[in-house]
């Protein structure tokens, strides 16, 4: 069994593979990860392999606390993976987006495939049918747009993400919701549409923490999982135990 540890910018994220089978996944705040870790290792006695992709604050005294339990891989952008990796300044390239990739590589081979993550920010990564990583596009995510708006403005609320009633805000929250989500979906759905007119046989996916609350909203045709960056960590930590 494999442990998949995926630190984000809020949240951590522990998953357990069986195989290929990701048959365990829990979220615990970062000064909750000892106690989280220990209640799974208990739980499930034959892990014995781990990975640790962070894009957000992990401490050396986690780190220290896997490598005593298991044999552990630390995903940086040298780690062994499987796309051939184009991007102008690989050293710069996000843990996030190589492990986006890496599952893109495995599942859809021999296909133009975007990935579109829709998290913290918003990113998106391109892999052509010939296995190359060309790169991609980030921009703010749901959250981050309403704390910018409320931020970098004297009179605007900060407001929880809510889709909204009507397309036509008749109140200042209402404008605030249809701003920031119909700005999101027609934003991913504009992006898609500019690859599909170069790569008309282009496969999408969505994945990400706003993978649920958008889905049903984008009329192009994509596949929803928001479990694909733990996959595409999975995927690196089996490439490099041979």
């Amino acid at each position: 069994m494999n442990l998949i540890v995926d630190v984000g910018n809020t949240f951590i994220k522990l998953a357990v593979f069986n195989k290929n089978e990701l048959v365990h996944k829990v979220v615990c705040e970062n000064q909750a990860f000892p106690v989280a870790l220990c209640d799974l290792s208990q739980q499930f006695l034959s892990i014995s392999h781990c990975i640790v992709s962070s894009v957000g604050e992990f401490s050396a005294a986690y780190v220290v606390l896997l490598s005593e339990k298991y044999t552990l891989i630390e995903l940086t952008n040298k780690t062994s993976v499987p796309f051939e990796n184009d991007y102008a300044t690989p050293l710069t390239l996000g843990v996030d987006r190589i492990a986006l990739t890496s599952a893109a590589a495995l599942k859809f081979s021999k296909e133009n495939i975007l990935v579109v993550d829709a998290g913290s920010c918003i990113t998106y990564d391109f892999l052509t049918n010939e296995n190359h990583y060309k790169g991609g596009a980030i921009s703010p995510g749901i959250e981050m747009r309403y704390k910018a708006m409320h931020h970098f403005t004297a009179g605007l609320p900060l407001l929880d993400k809510e889709f909204p009633e009507n397309f036509i805000g008749n109140t200042t929250g209402g404008s605030l919701h249809s701003g920031v989500v119909y700005g999101v979906i027609g934003e991913i759905e504009g992006t898609i549409n500019r690859y599909k007119n170069q790569y008309p046989d282009l496969t999408v996916i969505l994945t990400g923490g706003d993978t649920d609350f958008l889905r049903d909203s984008i009329k192009i045709g994509i596949f929803a999982n928001s479990n694909f960056l733990l996959e595409g960590l999975h995927f690196i930590l089996e490439h490099n135990k041979h």
